[in-house]
């Protein structure tokens, strides 16, 4: 008998939409291309594009609405019964979460400019105006996705994945984002099957100890 792992997706969505990734992320297991069960998808709006996917989907949703402590993550996450924890497009800050089991998809390269695109307050459309301005000053050519674990700092956990979109300087933020949404959709699902079936793993203490596939080659550059 084949037992899945139990995943639970954050992903906060708008009060009017968002969300693709977590669809997206429930079409690759029902796919193959994701083989796990995904137990429930948690948001900070209690209606909007969540909560509609979700329904839609089959997918059981919780509205999250704090307080955003360790205490409260770890109920939600308790309560589901999930095994490992996946940030989709969530814009709250995490505490108390393993972070062995608990990783983050964020829309731009954190190893780009000494990690200018990401940290506090850096996500959704800020990412994408900043790789914009940082696209015409010439200083980058091109922006991406990267996949990390998280800690208890914004975008500091050992990554493990990453993948370079070719930018034109004749592209608006919004051309940005789409690409890179793409190249998203693309890879989370594929990467995160590696994730829950322990093929890329951590201590949860030292970066060091990052383990990857032996023909992976989807680390940032050192």
């Amino acid at each position: 008998m084949n037992v899945k792992p139990k995943l639970i997706i954050f992903a906060s969505g708008t009060a009017t939409g968002g969300g693709s990734g977590f669809e997206n992320l429930v079409v690759a297991t029902k796919s193959g291309v994701l083989d796990a069960e995904i137990v429930a998808v948690v948001s900070n709006h209690d209606h909007g594009g969540v909560r509609e996917r979700a329904e839609r989907l089959g997918v059981p949703f919780t509205y999250f609405a704090g307080p955003y402590d360790a205490e409260h993550y770890q109920k939600i996450v308790t309560d589901m019964r999930a095994e490992w924890i996946a940030l989709s497009g969530w814009l709250k800050f995490v505490k108390g979460l393993d972070p062995r089991r608990t990783f983050n998809i964020h829309p731009a390269l954190l190893s780009q400019l000494s990690g200018r695109f990401g940290g506090e307050g850096m996500w959704g459309h800020r990412v994408h105006e900043a790789v914009k301005i940082a696209l015409d000053s010439g200083e980058i050519t091109e922006s991406g996705l990267t996949m990390h674990f998280v800690t208890d700092e914004y975008d500091r956990g050992p990554v493990f994945f990453e993948h370079r979109v070719p930018l034109q300087k004749s592209m608006s933020s919004e051309y940005i984002a789409k690409a890179v949404n793409k190249a998203e959709h693309d890879w989370q699902p594929k990467i995160t099957n590696l994730v829950v079936h322990g093929e890329i793993r951590w201590n949860g203490i030292n970066p060091e100890t990052l383990v990857v596939p032996g023909s992976y080659s989807y680390l940032p550059p050192r």
